[in-house]
Protein backbone atom coordinates (compact mmCIF):
# COMPACT_ATOMS: atom_id res chain seq x y z
CA UNK A 1 0.00 0.00 0.00
CA UNK A 2 3.01 2.31 -0.11
CA UNK A 3 2.79 4.69 -2.79
CA UNK A 4 5.84 3.98 -4.15
CA UNK A 5 5.91 1.16 -6.59
CA UNK A 6 2.57 0.32 -5.15
CA UNK A 7 3.93 -2.18 -3.30
CA UNK A 8 1.52 -4.70 -1.05
CA UNK A 9 0.21 -2.86 1.56
CA UNK A 10 -0.33 -4.09 5.50
CA UNK A 11 -2.03 -5.24 8.73
CA UNK A 12 -4.16 -3.03 10.37
CA UNK A 13 -1.71 -0.06 12.21
CA UNK A 14 -3.52 1.23 15.19
CA UNK A 15 -4.20 4.35 17.49
CA UNK A 16 -0.98 4.79 19.94
CA UNK A 17 -3.68 5.28 22.67
CA UNK A 18 -5.51 1.63 22.52
CA UNK A 19 -4.15 -1.65 23.16
CA UNK A 20 -2.95 -4.19 20.58
CA UNK A 21 -5.67 -6.73 22.13
CA UNK A 22 -8.66 -4.68 21.22
CA UNK A 23 -8.00 -4.97 17.39
CA UNK A 24 -7.02 -8.27 17.33
CA UNK A 25 -9.63 -10.31 15.77
CA UNK A 26 -10.20 -14.37 15.06
CA UNK A 27 -10.28 -15.50 11.80
CA UNK A 28 -13.98 -16.97 12.26
CA UNK A 29 -14.97 -13.17 12.32
CA UNK A 30 -13.90 -13.01 8.53
CA UNK A 31 -13.58 -16.49 6.94
CA UNK A 32 -13.75 -15.26 3.67
CA UNK A 33 -9.89 -13.28 3.95
CA UNK A 34 -7.11 -15.20 1.50
CA UNK A 35 -4.11 -15.34 2.00
CA UNK A 36 -2.06 -14.44 -1.00
CA UNK A 37 1.30 -15.88 -2.08
CA UNK A 38 4.53 -14.36 0.70
CA UNK A 39 1.87 -11.13 1.53
CA UNK A 40 -1.36 -9.51 0.51
CA UNK A 41 -5.05 -10.79 0.60
CA UNK A 42 -7.93 -11.62 -1.54
CA UNK A 43 -11.32 -12.11 -0.78
CA UNK A 44 -13.72 -15.18 -1.53
CA UNK A 45 -16.69 -13.44 -3.67
CA UNK A 46 -17.74 -16.49 -5.30
CA UNK A 47 -17.25 -20.37 -4.44
CA UNK A 48 -14.45 -20.65 -7.30
CA UNK A 49 -13.70 -16.90 -7.22
CA UNK A 50 -11.19 -14.67 -5.55
CA UNK A 51 -11.03 -11.28 -6.03
CA UNK A 52 -7.79 -9.44 -5.77
CA UNK A 53 -5.42 -6.30 -6.39
CA UNK A 54 -3.12 -7.24 -9.58
CA UNK A 55 0.34 -5.64 -7.84
CA UNK A 56 0.26 -8.42 -5.57
CA UNK A 57 0.22 -11.46 -7.90
CA UNK A 58 3.51 -13.03 -8.97
CA UNK A 59 5.35 -12.06 -12.26
CA UNK A 60 5.34 -15.74 -13.01
CA UNK A 61 2.78 -17.61 -11.37
CA UNK A 62 4.06 -21.26 -11.62
CA UNK A 63 1.72 -23.50 -9.80
CA UNK A 64 -0.29 -20.82 -7.57
CA UNK A 65 -1.77 -21.59 -4.38
CA UNK A 66 -4.11 -19.45 -1.49
CA UNK A 67 -5.04 -20.22 1.24
CA UNK A 68 -8.81 -19.73 2.87
CA UNK A 69 -9.81 -20.83 6.04
CA UNK A 70 -6.17 -22.00 6.93
CA UNK A 71 -6.08 -24.80 3.78
CA UNK A 72 -4.29 -23.87 0.32
CA UNK A 73 -6.50 -23.88 -2.33
CA UNK A 74 -4.91 -24.50 -5.71
CA UNK A 75 -5.41 -21.75 -9.14
CA UNK A 76 -6.95 -22.55 -12.07
CA UNK A 77 -5.96 -19.55 -13.78
CA UNK A 78 -5.56 -15.65 -13.01
CA UNK A 79 -7.29 -12.65 -14.72
CA UNK A 80 -5.97 -9.45 -14.50
CA UNK A 81 -8.14 -6.51 -15.44
CA UNK A 82 -6.34 -5.14 -19.09
CA UNK A 83 -6.16 -1.66 -17.84
CA UNK A 84 -3.55 -2.88 -15.28
CA UNK A 85 -0.26 -1.17 -15.66
CA UNK A 86 2.77 -1.33 -13.33
CA UNK A 87 4.94 1.56 -12.63
CA UNK A 88 8.27 1.31 -15.42
CA UNK A 89 11.50 0.97 -13.68
CA UNK A 90 13.16 4.00 -14.82
CA UNK A 91 10.23 5.94 -12.53
CA UNK A 92 10.98 3.71 -9.95
CA UNK A 93 14.58 4.74 -9.76
CA UNK A 94 13.90 7.82 -10.19
CA UNK A 95 11.49 8.20 -7.28
CA UNK A 96 14.17 6.84 -5.58
CA UNK A 97 16.57 8.61 -6.35
CA UNK A 98 14.82 12.21 -5.84
CA UNK A 99 12.57 10.85 -2.89
CA UNK A 100 9.82 12.60 -5.44
CA UNK A 101 6.93 10.19 -6.66
CA UNK A 102 4.28 12.17 -7.67
CA UNK A 103 4.75 10.45 -11.13
CA UNK A 104 3.81 7.39 -9.71
CA UNK A 105 0.18 8.44 -8.16
CA UNK A 106 -0.40 10.07 -10.98
CA UNK A 107 -0.13 6.48 -12.93
CA UNK A 108 -1.19 4.74 -9.96
CA UNK A 109 -4.45 6.50 -9.96
CA UNK A 110 -5.21 6.14 -13.69
CA UNK A 111 -4.58 1.71 -13.41
CA UNK A 112 -7.45 -0.48 -12.87
CA UNK A 113 -5.40 -2.30 -10.00
CA UNK A 114 -7.81 -5.55 -9.87
CA UNK A 115 -7.96 -9.34 -10.86
CA UNK A 116 -9.59 -12.33 -10.35
CA UNK A 117 -8.88 -15.61 -9.73
CA UNK A 118 -10.51 -18.87 -10.27
CA UNK A 119 -9.92 -22.10 -8.08
CA UNK A 120 -9.65 -25.51 -9.60
CA UNK A 121 -12.32 -26.65 -7.18
CA UNK A 122 -15.12 -24.73 -5.44
CA UNK A 123 -14.55 -23.95 -1.78
CA UNK A 124 -17.67 -25.03 -0.48
CA UNK A 125 -16.23 -24.93 3.62
CA UNK A 126 -16.72 -20.92 3.75
CA UNK A 127 -19.36 -18.50 2.89
CA UNK A 128 -18.15 -16.34 0.07
CA UNK A 129 -18.91 -12.48 0.85
CA UNK A 130 -21.47 -10.36 -1.21
CA UNK A 131 -20.25 -7.18 -3.49
CA UNK A 132 -21.41 -3.88 -3.26
CA UNK A 133 -23.12 -2.64 -5.98
CA UNK A 134 -24.18 1.59 -5.44
CA UNK A 135 -22.43 4.27 -4.88
CA UNK A 136 -22.80 7.02 -1.82
CA UNK A 137 -19.33 5.67 -0.25
CA UNK A 138 -18.51 9.06 0.99
CA UNK A 139 -19.14 9.15 4.95
CA UNK A 140 -19.84 5.84 5.62
CA UNK A 141 -18.00 3.58 8.12
CA UNK A 142 -15.79 0.88 7.10
CA UNK A 143 -14.68 -2.07 8.70
CA UNK A 144 -11.38 -3.53 7.49
CA UNK A 145 -9.16 -6.50 8.56
CA UNK A 146 -5.67 -7.44 7.34
CA UNK A 147 -2.60 -9.74 8.82
CA UNK A 148 0.28 -6.97 7.43
CA UNK A 149 2.76 -4.70 9.36
CA UNK A 150 1.76 -3.45 12.14
CA UNK A 151 2.47 -0.29 14.49
CA UNK A 152 0.68 2.44 15.92
CA UNK A 153 -0.52 6.27 14.58
CA UNK A 154 2.39 7.93 16.21
CA UNK A 155 4.96 6.17 14.86
CA UNK A 156 3.58 4.58 11.45
CA UNK A 157 5.51 1.06 11.22
CA UNK A 158 8.78 -0.48 9.59
CA UNK A 159 8.81 -0.01 6.17
CA UNK A 160 10.86 -3.18 5.64
CA UNK A 161 8.64 -5.53 7.78
CA UNK A 162 7.53 -7.94 8.45
CA UNK A 163 4.62 -7.79 6.28
CA UNK A 164 2.49 -10.68 7.78
CA UNK A 165 1.55 -11.04 11.42
CA UNK A 166 -1.85 -11.27 13.14
CA UNK A 167 -5.45 -10.80 12.15
CA UNK A 168 -6.35 -7.57 12.94
CA UNK A 169 -9.68 -5.19 12.64
CA UNK A 170 -9.96 -1.99 12.31
CA UNK A 171 -12.62 0.93 11.30
CA UNK A 172 -12.21 4.21 9.61
CA UNK A 173 -14.66 6.42 7.57
CA UNK A 174 -14.99 6.96 3.78
CA UNK A 175 -13.44 10.78 2.83
CA UNK A 176 -14.10 10.55 -0.94
CA UNK A 177 -15.02 8.31 -3.71
CA UNK A 178 -14.67 8.97 -7.46
CA UNK A 179 -14.37 6.47 -10.87
CA UNK A 180 -11.77 4.14 -9.37
CA UNK A 181 -10.98 4.40 -5.97
CA UNK A 182 -12.60 5.49 -2.95
CA UNK A 183 -9.91 6.82 0.18
CA UNK A 184 -10.03 7.30 3.83
CA UNK A 185 -7.62 9.46 6.39
CA UNK A 186 -6.23 7.93 9.20
CA UNK A 187 -7.51 10.75 11.99
CA UNK A 188 -5.34 11.47 15.19
CA UNK A 189 -7.18 10.93 18.69
CA UNK A 190 -9.65 13.06 19.42
CA UNK A 191 -11.11 13.01 15.82
CA UNK A 192 -10.37 9.40 15.54
CA UNK A 193 -13.18 6.27 15.54
CA UNK A 194 -12.71 4.20 18.88
CA UNK A 195 -10.83 1.62 16.96
CA UNK A 196 -9.79 3.70 14.00
CA UNK A 197 -7.04 2.26 11.83
CA UNK A 198 -5.12 1.79 8.45
CA UNK A 199 -3.47 -0.77 6.46
CA UNK A 200 -0.15 -0.77 6.22
CA UNK A 201 2.63 -2.83 4.18
CA UNK A 202 1.10 -6.71 3.44
CA UNK A 203 -2.54 -6.17 3.32
CA UNK A 204 -2.64 -4.93 -0.29
CA UNK A 205 -6.13 -7.12 -1.87
CA UNK A 206 -7.16 -6.86 1.81
CA UNK A 207 -11.17 -6.09 2.14
CA UNK A 208 -13.34 -2.58 2.87
CA UNK A 209 -16.61 -3.35 4.11
CA UNK A 210 -19.54 -1.28 4.63
CA UNK A 211 -22.78 -2.18 5.97
CA UNK A 212 -26.29 -2.57 3.51
CA UNK A 213 -29.31 -3.59 5.62
CA UNK A 214 -27.16 -4.27 8.61
CA UNK A 215 -24.93 -6.84 6.79
CA UNK A 216 -21.31 -6.51 6.13
CA UNK A 217 -20.67 -6.31 2.03
CA UNK A 218 -17.71 -5.86 0.11
CA UNK A 219 -17.09 -2.50 -1.04
CA UNK A 220 -13.05 -2.07 -1.79
CA UNK A 221 -10.14 -3.77 -1.73
CA UNK A 222 -6.70 -1.85 -0.02
CA UNK A 223 -4.12 -0.55 -2.90
CA UNK A 224 -2.03 2.01 -2.05
CA UNK A 225 -1.55 5.41 0.13
CA UNK A 226 -0.27 9.02 0.22
CA UNK A 227 3.38 9.24 2.23
CA UNK A 228 3.61 12.91 2.72
CA UNK A 229 7.77 14.41 1.96
CA UNK A 230 10.38 12.11 0.77
CA UNK A 231 8.88 8.69 -0.13
CA UNK A 232 12.55 7.14 0.89
CA UNK A 233 12.41 8.34 4.33
CA UNK A 234 8.68 8.45 5.35
CA UNK A 235 6.91 6.15 7.67
CA UNK A 236 3.77 4.40 6.73
CA UNK A 237 1.03 4.03 8.34
CA UNK A 238 1.03 7.63 10.63
CA UNK A 239 -1.91 10.10 11.11
CA UNK A 240 -3.12 12.52 8.72
CA UNK A 241 -1.73 9.37 5.87
CA UNK A 242 -4.54 8.72 2.93
CA UNK A 243 -5.81 5.27 2.18
CA UNK A 244 -6.79 5.02 -1.54
CA UNK A 245 -8.89 1.49 -2.30
CA UNK A 246 -10.32 0.33 -5.29
CA UNK A 247 -14.01 0.92 -5.23
CA UNK A 248 -15.44 -2.49 -6.55
CA UNK A 249 -18.93 -0.75 -7.92
CA UNK A 250 -16.80 0.76 -10.26
CA UNK A 251 -15.92 -2.88 -11.77
CA UNK A 252 -19.56 -4.86 -11.06
CA UNK A 253 -19.94 -5.04 -15.10
CA UNK A 254 -16.27 -6.53 -15.09
CA UNK A 255 -16.36 -8.77 -12.65
CA UNK A 256 -18.89 -10.16 -13.83
CA UNK A 257 -18.68 -10.52 -17.28
CA UNK A 258 -15.12 -12.67 -16.14
CA UNK A 259 -17.27 -14.96 -14.03
CA UNK A 260 -20.14 -15.76 -16.26
CA UNK A 261 -17.19 -15.72 -19.21
CA UNK A 262 -19.18 -13.46 -21.21
CA UNK A 263 -17.30 -9.90 -21.74
CA UNK A 264 -19.25 -6.97 -21.81
CA UNK A 265 -18.59 -3.61 -22.28
CA UNK A 266 -17.70 -1.24 -18.85
CA UNK A 267 -17.40 1.59 -17.54
CA UNK A 268 -14.21 2.35 -19.54
CA UNK A 269 -15.04 0.71 -22.91
CA UNK A 270 -14.75 -3.03 -23.92
CA UNK A 271 -12.38 -5.23 -21.57
CA UNK A 272 -12.60 -8.27 -22.16
CA UNK A 273 -11.12 -10.94 -19.66
CA UNK A 274 -7.53 -11.33 -20.58
CA UNK A 275 -5.90 -14.69 -18.28
CA UNK A 276 -2.11 -13.09 -17.34
CA UNK A 277 0.40 -15.21 -15.12
CA UNK A 278 -2.09 -17.86 -14.70
CA UNK A 279 -1.14 -21.97 -12.84
CA UNK A 280 -2.20 -24.63 -15.52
Amino acid sequence: MLLLASSSAGAVVIRHDVGDSKYRVPASEFPALVDMPHEGHGVLIAPEWVITVAHVLPAHAGSLQVTIGGVPRDVERVVVHPGYRTPPQALIDQAMATGEAVLILVLLASSDDIALVKLKQPVTDVVPVALHRGGEEPNQVVRIFGKGATGTGATGHDPKGPNRTALRGASNRITSAHGRWFCYVFDAPPMALPLEGIGGNGDSGSPVLITVDDEWVLAGLAAWKLLDGDVRTSRPGRYGQTSCNVRLGHYIEWIESVISGQPQVGADGPSRPTPLRGAD
